[in-house]
């Protein structure tokens, strides 16, 4: 059996024994100490709150180790949610209800890619982003991937089989200015060329 690797960091020692000996019972986990992981790890924080020495701790976490972060807090707000996926939280589990079984379902979730976060508190941080959608960025003409209104017009007309001549028509632009779009989009999300641009439009909800 390959057993996934997980750190454990906390604020107090007896914190973090506790949880390193409920990980240690599971046979699919393997405990090591932090500084070692790699990018196949989870690394999981337990905090009280998630106040400034916390959030120092996911900063630097996030900025310089390899390891998918879990953060395992007593209580968290909404503003402690936002800042906590900001800085790489890609699961959590409330300390009440981190058995070693909750917490081994994580923790292998996070391996295998998946983000994992509770009904409530994923339903309140998407209330969050629609806010920041609405309030903030369509008033800039901006999405939450960084995509603008009108390179999102453009890749979904992409999408839809038109070629260049034919998008300049549909949105009254040039066609230097459709290839442009074209150009910068691919250039800034690092993507190969249009079907890759469209690709990552599909899987990211915006066509």
């Amino acid at each position: 059996m390959q057993r996934v690797t997980v750190s454990v960091h906390a604020e107090d020692p007896i914190s973090r024994s506790g949880v390193e000996s409920q990980l240690r019972a599971r046979p699919d986990l393997w405990v090591i100490e932090p500084g070692r992981e790699t990018s196949e790890s989870v690394s999981l924080v337990v905090v009280d709150v998630l106040d400034e020495s916390a959030i120092r701790l996911l900063r630097r976490l996030h900025r310089t180790g390899p390891a998918k972060l879990v953060l395992v807090p007593a209580r968290i707000d909404d503003a402690g949610l936002s800042q906590a996926v900001e800085h790489g939280v890609v699961g959590l589990v409330r300390r009440t209800e981190a058995s070693a079984e909750r917490l081994s379902h994580i923790v292998l979730a996070v391996a295998r890619g998946e983000g994992a976060l509770p009904a409530d508190l994923l339903g309140r941080l998407m209330a969050q982003m629609g806010r920041l959608q609405r309030q903030v960025l369509e008033p800039r003409g901006l999405t939450l991937l960084g995509l603008s209104t009108r390179e999102v017009d453009v890749l979904r007309l992409v999408a839809d089989g038109l070629d260049t001549r034919e998008i300049a028509g549909k949105l009254s632009y040039s066609e230097r200015t459709v290839k442009n779009v074209l150009h910068d989009v691919t250039s800034r999300l690092q993507l190969r060329n249009r079907a890759h641009a469209v690709a990552y439009a599909l899987r990211n909800g915006l066509i």
